[in-house]
């Protein structure tokens, strides 16, 4: 299949990236290259591979872009809530009013897998969450993220996949993530502080992440118009625990 992703140079895109093009799909990725990120070097010799530096916001950008493609991944977003509260207009503009350019210049036809976040659901929910909880999201990038998820999903022909935590290594890596920042203030400074340690988490490897993307286009028919959680069933932990862990290891 021809698929395009956007923001495909990032944390996610550029793992998920190659094992797309393992599976002989042919990848558009669209990326404004913010973090002047070499990500995708490692990848540029496939010729499978188109690389697009540009706008999701843009419509003259993305039209021809969505046109040729059968499946859209948009990865393009402003991440996490310090990120959005920095620049509140940046993160609408990407994480929810390109959703709706891209649900408007889709066809029906055309197959949409989405990233949204479990921060969707807030706070105060007893026991682990399910797809059926209720969304509550109480930082703007939890807001931005459920919104633009009801879009997709509105359109019927789409997943959406509400991740956890993301870790591990990447080729664009992000030491800012909760659990890469501890082990690499393990590592080097060979102690955390933590803040709210009994704060929990739910927690799915950078590499998971991508998996769950290619079964999503392996078994679309049977998954589509639904959202799904994307995390590790043993993995709901504190702070302090998440810690503990670090530490055995």
């Amino acid at each position: 299949m021809n698929i395009l992703i956007t923001g495909g140079a990032g944390y996610i895109g550029s793992v998920l990236c190659e094992y797309l093009l393992d599976a002989s799909h042919d990848v558009t990725v669209l990326d404004n290259f913010m973090y002047g990120q070499s990500s995708l070097l490692n990848l540029c010799h496939r010729k499978q591979l188109i690389i697009v530096r540009g706008d999701c916001r843009c419509k003259q950008t993305m039209r021809p872009l969505v046109s040729k493609a059968d499946i859209v991944i948009p990865f393009a977003a402003i991440v996490g809530m310090p990120a959005c509260e920095a620049d509140k207009k940046a993160a609408i503009s990407t994480n929810l009013d390109a959703i709706a350019l891209l649900c408007s210049l889709a066809s029906k036809s055309q197959m949409i897998l989405m990233p949204t976040t479990n921060s969707g659901y807030g706070i105060g929910i007893d026991g682990p969450c399910t797809e059926e909880s209720p969304l509550n999201p109480i930082s703007l990038y939890g807001l931005t993220k459920v919104e633009a998820e009801k879009m997709v999903l509105g359109r019927e022909n789409s997943i959406t996949f509400r991740l956890a935590t993301a870790f591990g290594v990447s080729p664009r890596m992000r030491t800012d993530l909760l659990v890469n920042d501890f082990v690499y203030r393990a590592v080097t400074d060979r102690f955390v502080v933590v803040f709210e340690g009994h704060f929990r988490r739910n927690y799915i490897h950078v590499r998971d992440v991508a998996r769950a993307f290619v079964h999503g286009i392996e078994n679309f028919e049977a998954m589509r118009g639904k959202p799904y959680n994307v995390g590790l069933e043993d993995a709901n932990l504190t702070k302090v625990q998440l810690c503990e862990e670090i530490q055995r290891v």
